[in-house]
């Protein structure tokens, strides 16, 4: 397997890769892929890197610039990570996380921000920090991982495309 950043001939299979991917997930209201075709359309998929296997991509992941407390800075949404149905559970999504952040960071990036699953993400050093809130709110589910320098403080604005 490879993580590439995305070619303009993968932003279908992206798209279905995210669709199935999140087909079936509780939590998913189905707006994934068209999120994805809307950040980049919008100039704002600061990094769209895929999971290459035998020439099918097979994972996607996904980071945007978002602002804190009114200010852009360097920090950057998480989301979404994608990976097919039948490729689940076998460590992709969490390389393409893994690669995703050693990116950003080589990027200068100061931090990193993302709304999920609360037992899955400290292992890449995701913590919830009530200092950061999303929607108005404090969520236990929403987590940073702070790159460099100290952690900002305050509401967290995603690109205008998550709204």
């Amino acid at each position: 397997m490879i993580i590439r950043d995305e070619y303009p001939s993968d932003v279908a299979v992206i798209y279905d890769v995210t669709k199935a991917a999140f087909a079936t997930m509780p939590f998913s209201d189905g707006d994934e892929p068209e999120l994805v075709d809307k950040l980049r359309a919008a100039g704002a998929l600061t990094l769209s890197l895929v999971a290459e296997e035998d020439g099918e991509v097979i994972g996607h992941i996904a980071f945007s610039p978002v602002s804190i407390a009114g200010a852009d800075g360097d920090w950057y949404g998480l989301g979404p990570v994608s990976v097919r149905p039948d490729r689940q559970q076998q460590g992709i999504g969490g390389a393409l996380i893994r690669a995703g952040l050693a990116r950003l960071e080589g990027m200068g990036a100061a931090g990193c921000v993302l709304l999920g699953h609360r037992d899955y993400y400290p292992r890449f050093g995701f913590a919830h920090d009530p200092g950061l809130t999303f929607a108005g709110q404090v969520n236990p589910a929403f987590q940073q991982l702070t790159l460099r320098g100290s952690t900002p403080r305050g509401e967290v604005i995603y690109h205008p495309a998550f709204y």
